[in-house]
């Protein structure tokens, strides 16, 4: 069953947060995942978007997303991002 990491991103120091995006696809890739969505704009339709980015990946399943978050490599890109962004990631299964 596919899942999907979703994630809501606020950004509070963007030359340190373009430091995490060049580490993150290679991270991603090793767990055979891909970008479904990554920072395009958003139109709200209904409700409101308090966030700067909003990101979307596909992993085959919710054991493989979870072994990438926590991966050695994933760790390292997701502490330059602690310290440049604020973010909620969720899992959702297909």
């Amino acid at each position: 069953m596919a899942a999907f990491v979703l994630v809501e991103v606020d950004i509070h120091d963007p030359e340190k947060y373009e430091e995490y995006k060049k580490l993150t696809p290679e991270s991603v890739k090793e767990f055979g995942g891909k970008f479904v969505i990554r920072g395009n704009p958003i139109h709200v339709l209904e409700g409101k978007w308090n966030h700067d980015r909003f990101v979307m990946l596909e992993f085959k399943d919710k054991e493989t997303a979870e072994k990438w978050y926590y991966s050695e490599k994933y760790t390292k890109a997701r502490k330059i991002r602690e310290n440049a962004a604020s973010a909620n990631f969720f899992i959702v299964e297909t």
